[in-house]
């Protein structure tokens, strides 16, 4: 498969209408193509654009950030965490030997005694709509594939 450099503009809404996140004002957002650096079913959609192109499209939780999972919510000691938490808050824990975050979580209930704790990605079970606009496609260069990621105008670091 050939491996392209797909740049565009972006805003993400959930299934309420909710703008989630954009890219207006800023720059378009680049990835390489087949390294499952964008959500699934969003680059299976950007696969078939061209430059110019602008399109509304509707991602299926399933192609997204997947469905919700209850065996990934679970209880911890308070003492674990620090004093002040708020419902909602998020931290990044380490769920392997390396000591380097690895997870992100999401406290959703606490007590003096117990704090829930949710790992299933923010958005995962929801369906995700995209306005996108492609600003450019491009065939990848040797060392952008040999990375695996996009390395901007010119094909250099930054």
């Amino acid at each position: 498969m050939s491996h392209k450099v797909i740049s565009f503009h972006y805003t993400v809404k959930d299934s309420a209408g909710k703008v989630l996140d954009s890219s207006d004002g800023g720059d378009p957002m680049a990835f390489l193509s087949g390294h499952q650096q964008i959500i699934p079913g969003l680059e299976k959609e950007l696969l078939t654009m061209h430059k110019g192109d602008e399109k509304s499209v509707t991602v299926a939780a399933d192609e997204a950030y997947g469905p919700r999972n209850d065996e990934m919510i679970q209880e911890v000691p308070r003492s674990e965490l620090p004093e002040e938490l708020t419902i909602g808050q998020m931290f990044s824990v380490s769920t392997d030997d390396s000591g380097q975050p690895t997870h992100l979580v999401t406290v959703v209930a606490f007590n003096d005694e117990v704090v829930k704790l949710d790992a299933n990605h923010p958005l995962a079970g929801q369906d995700l709509s995209f306005d996108v606009s492609v600003t450019d496609v491009r065939d990848a260069t040797a060392e952008e594939i040999q990375h695996g990621h996009a390395h901007g105008v010119g094909g250099h670091h930054h």
